[in-house]
This record gives structure tokens, sequence and C-alpha cells, in this order.
């Protein structure tokens, strides 16, 4: 999520009362033998910044001030105007915080913008499956894959949509308007396209879904940066964490519904057994129809939101307060300034290397699955009694987290996911065995679901770890992109291993033709030469479970020599972490 440091000047609107006090008490400590002038302003500590009136105290956190003689005229007078505003605030009896009641709108609105943010994330989710019960090769779903980067690159991008913008229509709106207009033109244009894209004569045209999807994701994730900046001061300053909530519900509610219910829709065995009194060929919608409603969908709620929202203007007084606005260069520039900081480099590249050893496991084994003869909306139903477990885990694990070396949670689950992964491996190779002519049996979906379970307990320790130490480590005069770039390494560090293992499952694999003599399997060409020789290609040795074993080893490797390094991050002082600025 694109988050930015809210000045300290942006207030609720309204007029409030303002009443003149004299300046805070200003305390500022240097590091030893630092110049008094000469500091930069992340290396200076800003221990006690009050305004007091009447014997009341209140804490201005987040600033860095100069001392008065480094301030010109304007610097000044804002500090002055900030003391009064706060004073002011704190010694009103009448006023009032503002509840949740008084804003339910802009809570709701935010939870529908992003319900239809994880719409297309969710449609782009179900789309490997439906190519894995065409038989698709795994270099194929490897292609697809790309589709799932743009959320881990739009740091890359974001400084644009947070500089760029038409003051006039709104500088949220100006993204997130015709980002959500190219959604749902998109969607139109793919209901009617997809069925011939899935359905080709030569097989599913995987660059055409390939480009298409990733197209979708590339807009969804832009809606996302405008969203997360417009609910900074849709809501008020007492409603601002809401946000967050809005962020994770709303996401989880539309990729549930673009992948899990479309999916059980969308099959005709699942319709025909739960929903339907005669059973038919088809699931109660299909792709195309999925689509277009939500194209629909996307078209007149963007129409609504532009003709009817506007974004809010707050005043402090009679002064107008503009929402901070960081400049393209600045911003890259600041990030390449964090980057070169030799603990935040080091820590940037285990990110990008630790999930290596869980790859094949995270990538592959639905798929796997699926091919074994699974039906696909059996196991994305299996999502759904995990989304309680995935919401107490968070409460639970951030316990263990809250002190000063989270990451000792992440080295500890570490050998139980690499183990978990090697589970997922021998539940893929029982899985044909337990098949019968009524497919599964309860007791085999039980097993998957522990086994879920399992994983998504090692996975949220290792993820609340991380994201704790992130909190903890980013420079809070730049919080917002600090924590942003760590967010997104993350998960590049998460994606690249996974498209990798895919495009390496079909290399891997050892195929022999039996039937046909003289003949091999070892490229599609000389596969359909064998079977039109009458031979069948027959696998001896799968290259998944090759990967399973050598991601395993290789995540070993990491655990051993880099997790401890990792965990000697925790170690280094304050000061290695911050960026002068």
């Amino acid at each position: 999520m694109y988050t930015r440091r809210v000045p300290l000047d942006m207030q609720p609107a309204g007029k409030l009362p303002t009443t003149r006090v004299p300046k805070p008490d200003v305390t500022i400590e240097f590091a030893e033998g630092s110049a008094p002038f000469d500091v930069p302003c992340a290396v200076m500590e800003c221990r006690d910044l009050t305004s007091h009136k009447n014997g009341r105290q209140r804490k201005l956190a987040g600033l860095c001030p100069r001392p008065e003689a480094m301030m010109d005229a304007s610097e000044t007078g804002l500090l002055e105007e900030e003391a009064d505003f706060l004073a002011a605030g704190s010694d009103s009896e009448d006023r009032r915080p503002p509840g949740i009641r008084s804003e339910l709108g802009n809570v709701l609105l935010l939870l529908f913008l992003y319900v239809l943010q994880g719409i297309p994330l969710g449609l782009a989710g179900s789309i490997p499956l439906i190519l894995q019960s065409q038989s698709v090769s795994y270099r194929d779903q490897a292609i697809f894959s790309f589709v799932f980067w743009p959320f881990s690159l739009k740091l890359v991008w974001a400084p644009l949509v947070d500089a760029l913008y038409f003051r006039k229509f709104g500088r949220r709106k100006s993204w997130l308007v015709p980002t959500q207009y190219l959604l749902g033109l998109f969607m139109i244009y793919l209901s009617v396209r997809v069925e011939s894209l899935l359905q080709g004569e030569g097989g599913p045209d995987i660059l055409a879904l390939t480009a298409v999807f990733f197209m979708l994701a590339f807009l969804a994730a832009t809606q996302d940066i405008a969203v997360d900046g417009w609910a900074l001061t849709m809501l008020s300053r007492e409603n601002v964490g809401y946000a967050s909530t809005c962020n994770s519900v709303g996401q989880t509610a539309g990729y549930f519904l673009g992948n899990v219910l479309f999916l059980a829709l969308e099959s005709a065995d699942f319709c025909n057994k739960y929903l339907r009194a005669q059973p038919q060929d088809t699931g109660i919608v299909t792709l195309s129809d999925f689509l277009f409603f939500w194209g629909v969908v996307f078209l007149v709620s963007t129409t609504l939101v532009a003709v009817m929202k506007s974004e809010s203007v707050r005043y402090k007084g009679r002064r107008r307060v503009e929402e901070e606005t960081q400049g393209v260069c600045e911003t890259y520039r600041l990030l390449i300034s964090i980057i070169k900081r030799p603990a935040v480099f080091t820590f940037c590249a285990l990110l990008l290397t630790a999930k290596v050893g869980f790859s094949a496991a995270d990538a592959v084994t639905g798929l796997k699955l699926v091919e074994a003869g699974v039906p696909k909306a059996q196991l994305a139903l299996l999502a759904v009694p995990m989304v309680p477990l995935q919401i107490l885990l968070p409460l639970l694990i951030s316990k263990y987290t809250a002190g000063p070396r989270p990451l000792d949670v992440f080295y500890k689950a570490f050998p139980f996911r690499l183990i978990i992964g090697l589970e997922f491996a021998l539940l893929v190779w029982w899985t044909p065995s337990v098949r019968g002519e009524e497919g599964f049996p309860v007791y085999y979906y039980g097993v998957v679901l522990l086994s879920y379970a399992l994983h998504q307990v090692t996975l949220y320790s290792m993820y609340v770890a991380c994201m704790a130490f992130h909190a903890k480590v980013s420079d809070p005069l730049i919080g917002g992109t600090y924590m942003t770039l760590l967010n997104t390494l993350t998960n590049l560090g998460g994606n690249w291993p996974s498209t990798v293992a895919l495009w390496l499952v079909d290399p891997l694999t050892w195929r022999e033709c039996q039937g046909a003599a003289g003949l091999t399997c070892s490229s599609p060409e000389a596969a359909k030469m064998c079977v039109k020789e009458g031979g069948a290609c027959v696998t001896t040795l799968d290259g998944y479970y090759v990967e399973s074993v050598a991601c395993v080893l290789m995540g070993v490797a990491w655990w051993v020599w880099l997790g401890k390094k990792m965990r000697k991050l925790q170690d280094q002082s304050p000061a290695a972490w911050r960026c002068r600025v």
C-alpha cells in the first residue's frame, strides 16, 4: 500500500477557534561531535515538543524542528500557527472528535473502492486454474504469472500518481476516475474476447491473455495508489485508522468475489451438486458474463463518484490547507538514498532471496492438485474456512513480534515452512491414489485443509514479523516512502521465485514415449509425433518433486547462513537505518 506522511498542519475540515499562546518549548539533542547547525535532520532527534496552556500538555510527534535562528519568517510563523491550532483544539470544551458515524459514508465508499480493486485480482488468480484444466504447459503458466507483478512494482510509478494531477478535478480523482473507466472498458472488451483467447484452435493464447490481465493488474495497482492517498484526506485524523481496515477487508472481499465465488458459479459440477435441481453441462455464469457484469459496475460506479463525490478541502482558520506534495525527482532521489544505506541494502538483498525455498510449494502445488483431478472449485472453496484464521493469526502473532527483536519469529518459523513444502509434495504424490470414481473422499479434503492451515500459520508468522521490523526501522521522517519501499521488495521477493519455479517444472520433468519405438517426448512436437504413431508419453520423473527438494535444500542453506545475518540486523543502531534528508 502506498502511503504518505501527512503534514502536521492538515486538520479536520471546518473552522476551529484559535487562541494565541506562547511558542512551544523545544529541546534538541545533537550527536556528539556535531556542529549545532550542521547536523542533518535525519540524525537530529526531537525529544520534547509540547504546547502549554492552563496546565495541559500535548506532544507534537513527528516534527524535527530546526533552531529558530535557522528558520525563515514563514517557517517560524507556520510553527506558531500549528501550536495555536493544537492549543485551541485541546482547550475547546465544545469540540469533540468526529465519531465514525459522522463519516460512515466515506468509510463505505473507501470499502467499496477497495472491493472493486480486488475483483480483477481475483479474476487473474482464477485464470491459472482454468488454464491448468486445459493442460497448458508450466512454461505458459510462468508467462502468465507476470500478471501478478504490478503490485510488487507500483513504487516505480507511484510518485507520478502522487505528484501529477488536475487541481480543479481533484488530486486523487484525476487518477482514480480514468483508471476505473479503463478497468471497466477492459473487462467489457475481455467479455467479448476471452472465450476465443482461452479456446483457440491451437490452445489458449497465453501472450494475449497475459497482456490483457497484466493491464488489468497494472490499472488496479494504480487505483490502489490513488485510493490509499485519498483515504488520508477523505477521513478525519481521528478516523483515518479505518482506512487500513477498509483496505484489508475490501481487497479480501473483492478477491473472494473474483476468485472463489466465480470459480464456484462457473463450475458445472459444483452448481449441479449444490445449486440446481436439474443438472446442466455448464455453470450458472460464464467468464464472459462475469467480466461484463463487473465492467458495467465499474463504469456506473465511477461515473457516480466523478459526479457526486468531491475531494474534501480542509481549512485552518481562514487559510486553505493543501495536502503535502513531494516532487517526482525528489521522491526518486529519496528512494535511492534509502537503498544506499548499508543496513538497508543488506536487508533488501535478504528480502529478495528469502522466499526461494518456498517457491515450488507456493506456486506449483495448487496447479499440480488440479492436474491430479481435484476440482478447481472445491480447491478454491477451501480458502473460505481460512478467513477466520487469517484474521486471528496477525492478532496472535503480533504479541510475539511487538518486542525489540521481531525477526526472531521470522527465523524460527522459517524451517517449519520448509518442512510444510515437503509435506505439500507428499500430498501431491498421494492425491492420485485417493481419487475414486465419484471424486475424492471427505477425509482427503480434511487433510488438504489442515495442510493449508499449517502453511498459513508459518506464512503469517513470517509476514507479521517482517512488517513489524519494517515499522521498527523505518525513519519516521519519511515513514510512508520507507515502508512502501520495504513492502514492495518483500512482495517482489515472492513473485520472481514463483515465476522461475513455474518456468523450470517442464525442463526438469522426464518423459518417455511408450508404445512407439525410437520416439521420445523431449519436446511438444516430439510428444505429438509419439501420440500420432500410437504411443503415449509417460512421466518417469516429475519436475515438481525435483524442484521441491531443490528449493528446500536452498532454503536450508539460506536459513543457516543468511538467516543469522538477518537476525543480526536487529542489533544495528537506529542511526544505521536513518536517511539523510
